[in-house]
């Protein structure tokens, strides 16, 4: 793998294909992700996969508690992830707002917890959305910590 300036190839951005030879009777939940980084720090806004995409911006938490999380919400679309509490979240209404800008984002689902400090999350997304100065369709998908959607 080639060494990138940041000197981590795991940052290196790259499109993930699923295997077509699955087996659809095994009972195991094939993953859903189609794209490296995952990070919003860590993806850059002209990332090829952004482009025409319906972006998911999850709460770091939200896929341990929600089992169904990547059917019922990484399936088509293109994810990002932060923790609006753990975080150092300062850039990400810019960079959220660039990612609306430069691509032609079709919808932003954003997935968080019920807790408050969660709501930081959806409070970003609210923000870039308005600041891109585009018309897209925003939803949020509220988790409790039970693993059941609330909203």
């Amino acid at each position: 793998m080639k060494n990138l300036a940041c000197g981590c190839p795991g940052s290196q951005v790259r499109s993930v294909e699923k295997a077509s030879s699955a087996n659809q009777n095994s009972g195991r939940i094939e993953t859903e992700l189609r794209q490296w980084p995952t990070q919003l720090h860590l993806v850059p806004p002209h990332a090829p996969w952004l482009q025409g995409a319906h972006l998911l911006i999850a709460a770091d938490c939200t896929p341990f508690a929600y089992a169904e999380f990547h059917r019922d919400f990484i399936k088509g679309r293109v994810l990002v992830n932060a923790c609006p509490k753990l975080d150092d979240t300062s850039n990400y209404v810019n960079k959220l707002t660039e990612i609306l800008q430069q691509n032609d984002i079709k919808s932003v689902t954003v997935t968080i917890m019920e807790v408050p400090c969660c709501r930081g999350m959806a409070i970003m997304a609210e923000q870039a959305v308005k600041a891109s100065g585009k018309d897209i369709p925003l939803e949020i998908a509220i988790i409790g910590v039970a693993g059941e959607r609330v909203a």
